[in-house]
């Protein structure tokens, strides 16, 4: 029976809790939340993932002696050499399987990488990443050339506690994308306990993600998806006002869904990048040859005046940093972005946006921050991001959470040295917008329905 004051404090301090906590510890303590000696704080961690789960917390499962099956987000880079360029993915999964292999399991990681077409092809092979992932584990890990199959069971029998294998790239059978049910049962034979810990392929109907989960008694997620999912709930629920969101990127058709979510949440959305200047354009603005998409500027229109309904401030850029060609070496000027010159195009924010931006992040408790405010790929025009970016950090070092989420801001937090300065880096792309949108994730549902 869990103590009402420990209930009271879940439900108001449970997620601030889990994302504060420090799971590389956990991993190495023989530590059980569940007992009653536990600190306050600790018991709470537990009750929250409980309670706010279908499945078990990974705590409170017995892997000794048991194989789990984890399904990791390896979807990294190559070099023409086939080493890993980034190694994040990997790291984010260490936590899991450390974890596992000190409570006396056998680890099975099944992962994905690229897009291979009708079949198996050596550059997309996970072979190439056993040497990385020894490195990082510090320990051997052994590679099995099939997902599927009696070979494969048969090396999954014959783990040892402690083992890790590697399977094969998941994708080199199409019937992993298809979400073939057949498919999802053979991979199920590879282990007694089922663990997604990938919220990168979490929106995805995959095999892998959503249909293997109906073959396990026991299932759950991995410590990375936890605190995923924690600070999401953070900038979707749980929010401490004023709350900015910053939506960036090259087009509005792409942000629609996600935007219109976040106007039933925030205080503030803070627009930038090529999506900004459909927003002028709508406005009777002079863009020169900016990006546009002429199709969505009534949708821009639509956006504002629900903005203003809801009383939400839309913050757009008022001046811009422009190039009279898209090149790092073009002619540049400042200018007012809704008077841009023809034959010129904006390709940053300007100093007197940056300023205005910087102001309203400061005063923020709750930042969300998805897409770059220009082409920050090219040095020339990276300032804009930049200043954001760090802005983001100042409110967060003051006591702001910040959620970085989306390939390009997350390339952008790296490229700047910033990703130590904000709460939590999101590792997934396309997941975390279909999550912001709104949307169920098959992932998540086929183990929290």
């Amino acid at each position: 029976m869990v103590h009402s004051s420990v209930l009271f404090r879940f439900e108001k301090m449970s997620l601030n809790f889990l994302l504060s906590y420090d799971f590389d510890a956990l991993q190495n303590s023989d530590v059980d939340l569940s007992k009653s000696n536990q600190t306050e704080t600790a018991r709470i961690i537990y009750f929250s993932r409980k309670y706010l789960s279908m499945s078990l917390p990974i705590e409170e499962i017995d892997f000794q002696g048991k194989k789990a099956l984890i399904r990791v987000d390896f979807n990294v880079p190559l070099d023409e050499n086939f080493y890993v360029t980034d190694e994040t993915r990997i790291r984010a999964s260490l936590a899991t399987i450390k974890y596992i292999l000190q409570k006396g399991g056998a680890v099975v990681l099944m992962s994905h990488l690229g897009r291979p077409k009708g079949g198996p092809e050596d550059k997309f092979s996970l072979k190439h990443l056993i040497p990385k992932l020894c490195e990082l584990l510090n320990q051997p890990v052994a590679f099995s050339p099939n997902c599927i199959g009696a070979i494969v069971e048969k090396t999954v029998e014959d783990l040892s506690a402690g083992e890790v294998l590697l399977l094969e790239n998941l994708r080199f059978h199409k019937e992993e994308t298809a979400g073939d049910l057949a498919f999802a049962e053979a991979l199920s034979k590879n282990g007694d306990i089922y663990i997604n810990d990938a919220f990168g392929t979490a929106h995805r109907a995959h095999a892998s993600t959503a249909i293997i989960a109906q073959f396990f008694e026991e299932k759950t997620f991995g410590f990375l998806i936890e605190r995923e999912l924690a600070s999401v709930q953070r900038v979707l629920d749980q929010v401490a006002r004023p709350y900015t969101a910053i939506v960036g990127g090259a087009k509005v058709s792409s942000k629609i869904d996600i935007v219109r979510n976040l106007l039933q949440k925030v205080d503030r959305i803070v627009i930038g990048g090529g999506m900004a200047f459909t927003f002028i354009k709508a406005q009777g603005g002079s863009i020169g040859t900016s990006l546009v998409e002429d199709e969505q500027l009534e949708t821009a229109l639509t956006i504002l005046r629900e903005a203003k309904e809801k009383g939400v401030q839309i913050i757009l850029p008022t001046d811009s940093k422009i190039a009279d060609a898209f090149d790092n070496n073009a002619n540049t000027q400042i200018c007012k972005i809704n008077e841009i010159p023809e034959g010129w195009m904006g390709l940053d924010i300007g100093p007197e946006s940056m300023e205005c931006m910087r102001e309203s992040l400061l005063s923020s408790n709750t930042i969300l921050w998805n897409g770059p405010m220009g082409v920050f790929e090219m040095s020339n025009f990276s300032e804009g991001t930049e200043r954001v970016g760090r802005a983001v950090a100042e409110a967060t070092e003051a006591g702001a959470f910040s959620l970085v989420g989306g390939g390009d801001s997350v390339a952008a937090v790296n490229q700047f040295g910033l990703s130590e300065h904000v709460s939590y880096v999101s590792t997934a792309g396309g997941a975390l917008l279909e999550f912001l949108e709104g949307k169920k994730l098959p992932g998540i549902a086929a183990i929290r329905p």
